[in-house]
């Protein structure tokens, strides 16, 4: 039996779905799989846009519905929480009673940082769910993941606590000094790039959000690092290369030719 959440609907916008009004039955102590997308950023680094890069389409889509409809059609997933920029809140709200998304339960705004972006989802999750809920972080611009990578990291993390999805490196890689002097090259063998989702426990990636806080970290690259630098044990599950993060204009590009060859067309 899975906890429900149902949506309410506002007296003067009938026939729409309101996704900030929500009723929680009282079945808190039931765990749950909860992604927490990302999706605060604004794409600097995509250049001249009318839009944050989550909002860009391809295929007539934008991304981060994409993205949003491999967790939405995934069985094991109960509940979405979104952080998105505050003044483009009402536009993604929008987006979700288009495409039909349902799952989401709350969009919450981003933080000045993506470190912050996803406390603001992880901290939403904590105030509804249980804390032995499994919290999936993924950014809203990765719309190339396979729904048995999010059921992998589920069950991943509830064998070993955490899931990172990785690659493994196509190219050699080396750590280096403050010299830019080579300290070592690491064996490509033992050499992974870590991607999303990056999934734990609700009560572990919380406790550590709010501890970094408290420690002036407020700018950490990724779920993955933040949890090493407090010294968590992390374990890997293997993604593939189509797994990319959309970031600039090269990268639309080349979203759209994997678009093309997944769809056949």
């Amino acid at each position: 039996m899975k906890r429900k959440v149902k949506l309410k609907s506002s007296d003067n916008d009938k026939g729409k779905t309101n996704i900030n009004q929500i009723i929680l039955y009282d079945w808190r102590l039931m765990n749950m799989n909860i992604a927490v997308i990302f999706a605060g950023g604004v794409g600097k680094r995509m250049g001249p846009t009318d839009k944050p890069k989550q909002f860009i389409e391809i295929y007539d889509k934008p991304i981060i519905i994409h993205t949003l409809e491999i967790f939405e059609n995934n069985k094991n997933i109960d509940a979405i929480i979104v952080a998105c920029k505050e003044e483009w809140i009402q536009y993604l709200e929008d987006l979700l009673l288009t495409y039909n998304i349902k799952k989401v339960v709350k969009v919450v705004p981003g933080g000045e940082t993506g470190q912050m972006s996803i406390f603001n989802g992880i901290k939403c999750a904590k105030e509804i769910y249980d804390e032995n809920s499994i919290v999936l972080i993924h950014d809203g611009v990765r719309p190339f993941i396979e729904s048995e990578l999010i059921d992998t990291n589920i069950e991943n993390v509830k064998k070993k606590g955490s899931a990172i999805s990785s690659v493994y490196s196509t190219e050699t890689e080396v750590l280096i000094d403050n010299d830019n002097n080579i300290k070592s090259v690491i064996k490509r063998k033992e050499s992974l790039i870590a991607k999303a989702p990056q999934s734990f426990f609700l009560k572990d990636i919380y406790n550590v959000h709010i501890q970094a806080q408290k420690d002036g970290i407020t700018d950490s690259i990724d779920s993955c690092t933040l949890m090493s630098d407090y010294g968590k044990p992390l374990s890997i599950v293997l993604t593939d290369y189509d797994n990319i993060k959309i970031t600039t204009a090269k990268d639309i590009a080349l979203a759209e030719s994997i678009y093309k060859r997944r769809n056949n067309l």
